[in-house]
């Protein structure tokens, strides 16, 4: 019997499911769905569009459903999940009309449930569509509106607001709900970003150089980690704040560089591409994210430039000698709230408890990797958050520890013309906001010379 093909509203519902239910991720469940039902462009996009955008909005998508559903804690979550998705699709995308939407709804009812859910599914979904949804102006409270109408955890509210006032949280709350763009970094031993940008461009991509980092293009059309440059090593998928990491190392030559957390390796081929005969110990805790550096390497065609290893880095005075670096990058392990656009279900997973423990592992990194370094080297500490406990925080707990250190005030020499202005001092926090990119947080320090 051959079996039916599903859905993409279907797929949509199974990763909404599995990230409740299993805290899967969903980029990576999603890349995997794909795959799995082979699923073409367009089917792709939707499924990519409603998938994000019911779990970017489900705090706001639950506010909408809560007077139409008597009993949600009774109510199966499946049934929930699929009352989120057609609502997403009825408030926020315009392609299908909302009488199409039901009947797929219903339809997916009929196949997981039995009458009363069918019944039950359509009737809240004609109600929305002839009542529409509540107004946020009932809530009086004003960090509580923000919380439901940009779907962000109130905790998590409150933390930013105390840290950054309530404009710049609303701002960054803002453009966690939009898609990002996909961005690559040129490989530059290899090619130009010109030569790169012409080549693509007669691959039938649509794309363009950034106007923040020399060597990032802009995609506008098409996935470039399936283009023919990718596979010969002519660029890398890379965030443009995670770009400025290396920037910010500013490693050249025949430089020593060791990369503490470096897994999946993006960071450690971009310093690579920039050193002649230099060497990057990568290290990383497991042994199958280790293999992805190594393969990374080899694409690239930096295996010359690039060494492995499996480890902990908080025992890496185990295995090197002291002072035997000219750089050190720590690109900690970190809350991750500054990818909420490509990973929206970080925000309902992450907790202030998290935080503190996360930022406990980054000090010890730092006080670990601190005595590896040459007098007069360099160490950047990096994460993809938005939070000064683990930011400003955890870099103004080192320098106090360790007086042979100092602000490294060339930190601003070192940044892309464009992003010069978002330095305060030696640490850079990007946010979302400023140009489109992660939420991204980098502090430079210098040994001193004794």
């Amino acid at each position: 019997m051959t079996q039916t093909k599903k859905g993409v509203r279907d797929i949509a519902l199974d990763i909404l499911e599995s990230v409740e239910k299993n805290q899967s991720y969903s980029n990576l469940l999603l890349n995997n769905l794909i795959k799995k039902h082979q699923l073409s462009a367009v089917d792709s996009g939707l499924l990519t569009e409603i998938s994000y955008g019911t779990i970017q909005r489900k705090m706001t998508l639950d506010y909408y459903l809560q007077p139409y559903i008597k009993n949600p804690k009774k109510t199966q979550s499946w049934v929930i999940n699929l009352l989120r998705l057609s609502v997403y699709q009825m408030v926020y995308l315009d392609k299908v009309p909302d009488h199409a939407i039901i009947f797929e709804a219903v339809e997916i009812s009929k196949k997981r449930g039995h009458k009363g859910t069918q019944s039950m599914v359509n009737g809240v979904l004609r109600n929305i569509q002839r009542n529409g949804v509540a107004s946020f102006d009932g809530i009086k409270d004003e960090r509580e509106r923000l919380s439901i109408e940009v779907s962000h955890p109130s905790w998590l509210i409150n933390r930013w607001v105390e840290q950054y006032g309530f404009e710049k949280t609303k701002e960054m709350c803002e453009i966690n709900l939009t898609a990002p763009l996909q961005t690559g970094r040129v490989n530059l031993k290899q090619i130009t970003r010109n030569e790169l940008i012409s080549i693509l461009t007669e691959e039938g991509y649509d794309v363009e150089a950034s106007e923040f980092i020399p060597e990032s293009i802009i995609s506008y059309r098409g996935n470039l980690a399936h283009s023919e440059s990718y596979k010969l090593g002519y660029l890398s998928i890379q965030d443009e704040s995670s770009m400025l990491v290396a920037h910010a190392l500013g490693a050249h030559d025949n430089d020593s560089v060791l990369d503490c957390c470096a897994a999946p390796g993006g960071k450690s081929m971009h310093i690579a591409e920039g050193l002649t005969t230099g060497q990057v110990y990568a290290l990383d805790l497991h042994e199958h994210k280790v293999k992805l550096i190594r393969e990374q390497a080899e694409r690239l065609k930096l295996r010359n430039n690039i060494k492995t290893l499996v480890l902990d880095s908080r025992n890496v005075q185990e295995h090197f000698n002291k002072e035997g670096f000219d750089r050190i990058l720590i690109d900690a392990p970190c809350s991750g709230l500054g990818v909420m656009r490509r990973k929206p279900d970080v925000k309902y997973t992450k907790t202030n408890n998290d935080i503190m423990k996360l930022s406990n592992i980054q000090k010890q990194l730092l006080e670990a990797a601190a005595p590896l370094l040459k007098q007069g080297g360099q160490l950047v500490y990096s994460t993809c958050t938005v939070d000064k406990e683990e930011n400003d925080n955890v870099a103004a707990a080192f320098l106090e520890k360790h007086p042979e250190f100092e602000m490294d005030a060339t930190l601003s020499d070192r940044m892309p013309e464009s992003v010069q202005a978002f330095v305060e001092g030696h640490t850079l926090q990007v946010f979302p906001q400023y140009f489109s990119s992660d939420g991204f947080f980098i502090a430079s320090f210098r040994k001193k010379v004794l």
